[in-house]
């Protein structure tokens, strides 16, 4: 992106709150792979609702077909969505990391340009929502998390079990010996399993270990409650609730996470949510949690919001194709004993 572009775009934005009579001036902002964030100050007692209204004539006058507005600290921020939008290359921002703390996984690159990385045990996270409509990228996310893992810690730190219902999604990991089991693509099985992993929980509680982790990951929960129903709901509620002192943690993927879907006592558990583009304001709160989040505005395809704490972070998780997938785990299986480098 050109400099001449990025004040042009910035002369935009001042001036179209100049013409509503709003003193303003953009001061900073990040060039990231798919959006130009441009950080706007204003005068002392201009209304921030009366800057975040300009929404529509701010995208309008820079031609583009949306943008995110929201207030950060004492600034306003303006994300614009680039028209030459770059992939992250998950292969890149794995040789980018240096070294990996345990349990850690890549996410992505966040609005800095940083690696965003999410530690699966911490006691502030234990489990992990992600949600997002067709499109916005959830199954790449738990791919590029599950194999980050895995090509990190070797099997007696952590073990995966993958349930994939509709058979496609997570198959490029099938030979990953981390592995439970193989990918359980039959919803009734898929319960037996989540079943079975509650009475290890139960026994590790009882034998007071937690080693190794455990990592449940969920592609698609909508699919496996039609089938399972509550006894899905039952399974996820005892593990989610009591499965990070037994290190069992949980990965469940969504495109609503409503309370029909995902059970109320589910959703309280899941303080961690990874949030995809959605189809509107209505779903967004839903996802998110928090009203305004702008998640309806998300460009889809790893573009995606990080919800911990109340806290928003814009990240763009990385996409790598399903051959060097299983090009990567051969290597790891040629060598189990140690991570890939």
């Amino acid at each position: 992106m050109k400099k001449f572009q990025l004040d042009r775009q910035a002369d935009i934005i001042e001036s179209v709150l100049a013409a509503h009579n709003i003193e303003g001036r953009v001061w900073g902002g990040v060039v990231t792979p798919r959006f130009i964030r441009f950080d706007v100050t204003t005068a002392l007692g201009t209304r921030v609702q009366k800057v975040l209204a300009l929404r529509e004539e701010v995208a309008m006058r820079l031609g583009v077909p949306d943008i995110r507005v929201y207030r950060k600290g004492d600034a306003i921020r303006v994300e614009v969505p680039r028209s030459d939008a770059a992939v992250v290359r998950f292969e890149a921002l794995f040789k980018r990391i240096k070294r990996l703390p345990p349990m850690t996984a890549i996410l992505g690159v966040d609005e800095e340009g940083s690696p965003l990385l999410l530690k699966i045990t911490s006691p502030d996270i234990a489990h992990v929502l992600v949600a997002g409509a067709t499109g916005s990228g959830k199954t790449m996310l738990l791919k590029t998390l599950a194999l980050s893992l895995a090509l990190t810690n070797p099997q007696h730190r952590l073990r995966l079990a993958l349930i994939d219902p509709k058979a496609r999604g997570l198959t490029s990991l099938a030979d990953l010996p981390h592995l439970i089991r193989p990918i359980e693509i039959d919803p009734e099985q898929a319960v037996k399993l989540l079943e079975g992993l509650v009475v290890e929980m139960e026994r590790r509680d009882r034998m007071h270990f937690n080693a190794p982790a455990i990592l449940v990951v969920i592609d698609e929960l909508a699919d496996l409650r039609m089938v399972a129903g509550k006894r899905v709901e039952n399974a996820l509620t005892r593990l989610t609730q009591r499965g990070r002192e037994a290190g069992v943690h949980v990965v469940v993927a969504t495109q609503r996470p409503q309370a029909s879907i995902l059970g109320g006592l589910v959703k309280a558990n899941l303080p961690v949510r990874m949030v995809g583009a959605v189809t509107s304001p209505e779903d967004a709160k839903v996802a998110t949690g928090i009203a305004g989040s702008g998640a309806n505005r998300l460009r889809g395809r790893g573009d995606f919001l990080l919800v911990a704490r109340q806290e928003i972070v814009r990240f763009q998780a990385p996409y790598i194709a399903d051959d060097q997938i299983r090009i990567l785990v051969r290597k790891l299986r040629s060598s189990p004993k140690e991570p890939v480098s």
